[in-house]
């Protein structure tokens, strides 16, 4: 997957359907593995890629996702950034409570994905969608 991967540009991924889900998770093991990230550390951007990939498809009705290289002049990471058009997240402060969940699952999605990176930043409106960026910096 990293031969073909254009580390000076944006990767863009669509969110349709769960084939997208897992796309997402090696388009993003791609890009931590080509910024050399750790073992430890590339599981931990997949993992919350994946559970935002999914929040993004389930109840966002799908979106896109961008995945970025970024440097702060000491350390190189990667930025994903998750865009929806559907309804928002009405309750911000429920949906960061670790097991509240609307969809039946383990309630650790939003709060865990959260835990799992180094910046987390949350834009949500009835009106605009959602839009979630998250960045991982190497140690």
């Amino acid at each position: 997957m990293t031969a073909g991967l254009d580390l000076g540009h944006p990767q863009a991924q669509a969110i349709r359907g769960d084939e997208d889900v897992v796309r997402v998770r090696q388009l993003v093991r791609a890009v931590a593995v080509a910024v050399k990230l750790s073992l430890v550390d590339q599981t931990k951007v997949v993992t919350a890629a994946s559970e935002l990939a999914r929040n993004t498809l389930v109840y966002g009705g799908g979106g896109t996702v961008e995945v970025t290289t970024v440097e702060n002049g000491r350390r190189r990471g990667l930025r994903i950034v998750f865009v929806d058009s559907g309804p928002g997240i009405p309750d911000l402060d429920l949906a960061f409570t670790d097991g509240y969940t609307t969809g039946g699952g383990l309630g650790l999605g939003l709060s865990g994905a959260r835990r799992l990176v180094d910046e987390f930043q949350i834009e949500t409106s009835a009106e605009t969608g959602t839009r979630i960026t998250v960045t991982k910096w190497s140690r």
